[in-house]
């Protein structure tokens, strides 16, 4: 099984950028998203030089930190400051107003990682918010604008009993459906954390050819994930993994 071990959050601080790239020393790390308005982006963009073996892409942002542009559609999901504010995304109507606001602003948080010398190598996001429904068309709409081929695939593989309702889980297969061959793009057949891989790992299906772990090195709320990510976790698995960057996929 190929295996793509992605960090997200990579920008997010210097604590964060040098836990995900001792981990890239280490090999444990394969790929990392950037947070292009993070705080520390200019110290990730400059130590990610040294790690040509690793893919980086953007971690599109919605939720938190301040955005690049000033599109006056974005105030529907900013707080008092003028950031982010948090979930707010998933609480309100999606109006064609803020999904160009949305657009401009993740095409600036692209053209930064472009600017700095990158060649993206896909697309995710920070707290999952390419998967709203309404963002859908703002993110095929990226896509075509930069020809960009790869992206995150929604969780699709869980722990028993799969902690959300049958409909849920249908739109879920839908949507991945609908990213695969809507502007035709290249996923993995399976998404989760680290963490839930280790613990399914032994009833997943032997058709998963490929699959994503998201991780978050020096997250203090993921020290158990990180703990995992530093050993040998992968000798006990069922499966022998071929780890690979989304480059490779």
């Amino acid at each position: 099984m190929r295996v793509i071990i992605n960090a997200d959050d990579l920008g997010k601080s210097r604590i964060v950028n040098s836990a995900i790239f001792g981990l890239m020393e280490k090999g444990r790390v394969t790929s990392s998203t950037m947070l292009a308005n993070g705080p520390a982006f200019e110290d990730a963009a400059m130590r990610a030089r040294n790690f040509p073996q690793c893919s980086f892409g953007v971690h599109l942002n919605a939720s938190e930190f301040f955005p690049l542009t000033s599109g006056a559609g974005l105030r529907h999901i900013l707080n008092e400051a003028g950031g982010f504010a948090g979930n707010r995304l998933r609480e309100i109507k999606i109006t064609s107003e803020l999904r160009e606001a949305l657009f401009q602003e993740w095409s600036a948080q692209v053209e930064r990682l472009r600017m700095a010398g990158f060649s993206v190598s896909h697309f995710d996001s920070h707290h999952h918010m390419h998967t709203v429904l309404g963002v859908f068309p703002v993110l095929k709409r990226l896509q075509r604008k930069f020809s960009m081929r790869r992206v995150r695939i929604t969780m699709n593989i869980y722990l028993e009993p799969a902690p959300a309702p049958l409909p849920r889980r249908l739109a879920k297969v839908a949507w991945n459906l609908a990213l695969r061959n809507y502007f035709r793009t290249r996923t993995t057949d399976g998404f989760t954390s680290l963490e839930t891989f280790v613990k399914a790992a032994a009833r997943m299906k032997r058709d998963s050819r490929s699959v994503e772990l998201m991780v978050h090195p020096g997250d203090e709320s993921s020290s158990a994930e990180t703990e995992i990510l530093a050993g040998e976790w992968w000798r006990a698995l069922p499966v022998a993994l071929e780890p690979i960057s989304y480059d490779e996929l």
